[in-house]
């Protein structure tokens, strides 16, 4: 199979440090400054995003707020602000919408459009349509904010493009360049390839992405042994095969823990919150589980956690905070909890519903799409069960795409 030859029209929009940078555009005062949006101010607190100053100094999204000041004493460190950043992304999403009805948001800071048929490709060019894109940011939401965009024949490649010259960065892949830029990048520098999935490839005898263009399907599968191996055989030669998700397995929320809490009952509205805000990511994205997994990590350094199947769908939150009670009270309670985090896994894609003999789960998936909504169009956790109430610590919304889908929906309805 040849690299497809049809026009690039297809488009990433990727906007640069996000949180950071919409930090900067509300506040000239640290622009052109190291600053870091971290889920906590405190020196354990980790890093969610960093402005590109910081992220030139060697500051990176996962380190604790103390090793980001042992690089820069200077560092500016913000609480997230998510309403700041839902806003900026359906500023977003209005503009886009204004080329097509074709795209889809891949998280708050990125959007995938489709312009095969998008009437302003008949006047201009798709550049010239990423470059409009741009300025319009710049002018209808904010001079300090800027996107990565790239373009290719397929999302895939259209993802991997938009992240060759950041920040800023305008890259396309196609038919006619695909080999210079491939024999420019290591094989980790592909979306999906992580180190393991390098060392199989390396294992058959690809190292590098131009091997990993050329080699034959047959040794592909033997570095995957499974429908991977074609998924990589398609995407690398511009053909649409996915949507850009690459292993989602599971869907989690976790929480440090700043005041003292040890047992069951200061636990459970902590256990609840987060089993809220899991469930609402995962039905958001289409998805039942099959799985509950708990992990507490204590204050004294141990930990310990547990999983379990549970033999039919999970999709209502409270089968989830049900399942992770079982779970919760096989728990040792040993001490002080400084991390609990909660994770649904082995996800389907399905709407069948599992009938039970004891309840109307038609009705139930009513009440929960009902909730859904409400949250969605009015704010998360705007209706909420009883128990998240009475917690001695807010789990705070630190993950800012919750519910944009639902609210911008909604929104541009108006």
């Amino acid at each position: 199979m040849e690299f497809n030859p049809a026009l690039s029209n297809i488009m990433l929009v990727d906007v640069n440090s996000c949180f950071a940078t919409i930090e900067q555009q509300a506040n000239p005062l640290l622009r052109g400054k190291p600053v870091a949006v971290a889920a906590f101010t405190s020196p354990s607190g980790c890093i969610l995003a960093a402005s590109i100053e910081a992220k030139k100094l060697g500051i990176k999204t996962g380190m604790r707020v103390r090793e980001g000041r042992e690089i820069c004493r200077g560092l500016t460190v913000l609480s997230p602000d998510p309403w700041k950043y839902r806003n900026v992304h359906l500023a977003l999403r209005k503009i886009i919408s204004d080329y097509t009805d074709d795209f889809a948001p891949k998280s708050i800071d990125e959007f995938v459009l489709n312009l095969e048929s998008c009437p302003v490709l008949r006047l201009k060019n798709i550049w010239d349509v990423a470059l409009e894109i741009k300025e319009r940011i710049k002018k209808e939401i904010g001079e300090w904010i800027t996107v990565s965009i790239g373009i290719a024949p397929n999302r895939y490649l259209a993802k991997v493009a938009a992240g060759l010259h950041k920040p800023d960065g305008l890259t396309e892949i196609n038919k006619d360049n695909f080999l210079d830029v491939y024999s420019r990048l290591k094989l980790t520098d592909l979306t999906g390839i992580k180190s393991r999935s390098a060392i199989r490839l390396n294992g058959v005898g690809i190292l590098d992405v131009l091997d990993f263009y050329n080699a034959p399907l047959w040794r592909l599968k033997a570095a995957f042994h499974s429908i991977t191996s074609r998924y990589w055989y398609t995407r690398l030669r511009g053909y649409e095969v996915d949507n850009i998700e690459f292993g989602r397995r599971s869907y989690g929320n976790s929480v440090a823990i700043g005041i003292d809490i040890s047992t069951a009952a200061e636990i459970i509205p902590i256990l609840s919150n987060l089993v809220e805000k899991t469930g609402a990511r995962m039905r958001s994205a289409g998805y039942k589980a099959m799985g509950v997994h708990l992990t507490i990590v204590y204050k004294n350094g141990s930990f310990w956690h547990q999983g379990r199947l549970v033999g039919g769908t999970l999709f209502d939150s409270r089968d989830i905070l049900k399942e992770g009670l079982k779970l919760l009270y096989k728990s040792p309670f040993s001490g002080s909890v400084g991390n609990i985090a909660v994770s649904v896994f082995d996800l389907i894609k399905s709407d069948d519903l599992q009938l039970n003999f004891f309840e109307d789960v038609e009705k139930k998936k009513s009440l929960v799409n009902v909730v859904d909504w409400v949250n969605g169009r009015f704010g998360s956790f705007v209706v909420k069960p009883g128990r998240m109430l009475f917690g001695k610590q807010k789990v705070l919304d630190r993950i800012a795409f919750g519910g944009v889908k639902e609210l911008a929906e909604f929104t541009f309805r108006d």
